[in-house]
């Protein structure tokens, strides 16, 4: 059993990192066609510390021996540069570095440890135009997109450092007489970190500034595909903590493959895994987790919806639909993937949305007037080709889009398909790429059902002016999502609030809110002060 689930892993690498579909990019045509590296035009990439090969090991100190890879630009396929990945023994002396660090760290007050933190998130800052850039090369999404996925790194940063002198717990009263009663959080120690090829900034910064405020250290693990990106945003949060004279490990860093993943999962040293990926990989690596009885965090799939009502405002509804469904290629957790639209409201909706996609202005990820780039890899869009045919297999209609574009990288319409039954097996499948099913329902209780009855439970939205129907959907019969909106999109969450989903979503919250708890442990104190010994609930042991 333990062969066969390995195996699976190794023939599953790029999804251990969080990559939901993609697969290394190995030795294309890199040695013939040159690095973008050594380009002119890609200079600025040496701004971030990049150079033709980068150890992909940081502890502290940077290394890497194990397999080289090569990153590749998903708008033109060409290659940008490569990296070193870490072997099992690398990663070995890197997670005896990090909880080495741990125990300078944890002894640092947590309104110090935020100062950190602040820091951080200014050397971001500093580096927010050109580490955008990058993002948009390696990942493909525009660069507005890229700039704003540092800007939440940053945000999440400026709210740790408020954290850093509010965490804390009740005093409660006790039952006793000369007893206190409270609750004390302290950090779990090690929090390993494995994000998604789509976010390969955001998810970590999500992770990484909270669980340090907490009082944690970090082994971070990024999707295989966008290596680059890993390294630069490594050597920004290196240099903040090697100015302070902190030991590097606080923060580290191994790429690499399956047998990096599978042993992150496995380590019991590893106190809290947050992995970010497809729900298939996520199970595996929760089972993998709990068999040593660690904890996880679990961000994966999500299949949203929109339910456009008869009373809601059009001109609200066609670009919430539109920025949700197309923004990112459609390779967001949170894109929109099912429009439920009443059916008084279904043509006109569809013939606006329809004229509105024809009209996004597709191109290079990084001119400024793009609004739509490629998908991240071409298995993306051999998913986009397949998931089209099933959906016209099973009675749907493309009306919009439908075709792979005849230019370089990984382009393709953004599509969208009518006359789907609502329980159709594809529109019950998260297809990560830019298609929309569109639905029409009659009533409010069936809108409501078909929004709930997909296997993923993370963000849905209602388009509505009828109060009672928001509370209604808000309440305990609405939407089973983590993310519940009206009259906004299902994507562009803010960071003060809890970012996670329901059911196949995995359960975890990042970011805001009370988000903080996942990364900590707590302790229920009980202090006797007086002479006595009472027990609780009045026993008599005498």
């Amino acid at each position: 059993m333990q062969r066969c689930l390995t195996l699976t892993f190794a023939r599953q690498s790029s999804l251990l990192l969080g990559n939901k579909f993609a697969t290394v990019h190995c030795q294309q045509t890199a040695a013939m066609s040159g690095l973008l590296i050594h380009q002119p035009k890609y200079a600025w990439l040496k701004e971030l510390g990049l150079s033709e090969n980068n150890p992909g090991v940081y502890n502290g100190s940077w290394g890497g021996s194990g397999e080289v890879i090569t990153s590749y630009c998903p708008a033109n396929n060409e290659p940008i540069a490569r990296v070193t990945q870490a072997t099992l023994g690398e990663y070995e002396e890197t997670v005896q570095k990090t909880k080495e660090a741990w125990k300078i760290w944890a002894d640092i007050p947590a309104p110090k440890r935020g100062e950190i933190v602040r820091q951080i998130g200014d050397a971001l800052r500093k580096k927010i135009k050109v580490l955008g850039s990058l993002v948009s090369l390696e990942m493909g999404k525009i660069y507005v997109e890229g700039v704003g996925e540092v800007q939440e790194y940053i945000d999440v940063c400026d709210y740790a450092v408020g954290l850093s002198r509010m965490i804390g717990g009740p005093i409660l009263p006790s039952e006793r007489p000369g007893h206190a009663l409270i609750e004390q959080w302290n950090p779990v120690g090690l929090v390993g970190i494995i994000t998604a090829f789509n976010f390969p900034v955001a998810v970590y910064g999500w992770n990484n500034a909270l669980a340090l405020t907490c009082g944690n250290v970090c082994l971070w693990k990024g999707a295989p595909t966008t290596p680059l990106t890993s390294v630069a945003v490594t050597k920004i949060v290196a240099e903040v903590l090697e100015q302070n004279n902190l030991p590097g490990a606080i923060c580290s860093m191994t790429c690499g493959g399956a047998d990096i993943g599978t042993a992150m999962a496995k380590d019991e040293r590893v106190d809290l895994l947050s992995f970010t990926g497809s729900t298939n990989v996520g199970k595996m690596v929760a089972m993998m987790v709990q068999e040593r009885f660690g904890r996880n965090l679990l961000e994966l799939g999500g299949n949203n919806a929109i339910i456009v009502f008869e009373d809601a405002d059009l001109n609200l509804v066609v670009p919430s639909a539109v920025f949700a469904s197309v923004g990112t290629a459609g390779q967001r957790c949170t894109t929109t993937r099912r429009l439920i639209l009443h059916e008084s409201v279904h043509d006109t909706v569809v013939e606006r949305v329809t004229k509105a996609y024809k009209q996004v202005r597709i191109g290079d990820p990084w001119d400024p007037s793009t609004m739509y780039g490629p998908l991240h890899t071409k298995q993306g869009v051999d998913q986009y080709l397949a998931a089209i045919e099933q959906a016209k297999q099973q009675g749907g209609t493309v009306v919009c889009g439908g075709k792979v574009m005849d230019r370089p990288g990984h382009y393709v319409e953004p599509t969208i398909i009518t006359g789907l039954a609502h329980d159709a097996p594809i529109v019950h499948t998260e297809t990560f790429v830019p298609i929309l099913y569109v639905l029409k329902f009659k009533t409010e209780e069936e809108a409501f059902a078909w929004n709930n009855e997909v296997k993923q439970g993370l963000s849905s939205s209602i388009f509505t002016k009828d109060m009672g129907r928001v509370f209604r959907w808000l309440g305990p019969k609405g939407s089973d999502c983590g993310i519940v909106n009206v009259n906004i999109p299902t994507s562009g969450a803010e960071i003060g609030g809890a970012f996670g989903g329901e059911k196949h979503t995995g359960g975890g919250r990042e970011s805001g809110s009370d988000s903080w708890k996942q990364y900590m442990r707590r302790s229920t104190c009980t202090i006797n002060y007086s002479k006595d010994l009472p027990l609780a609930q009045g026993i008599k042991f005498e």
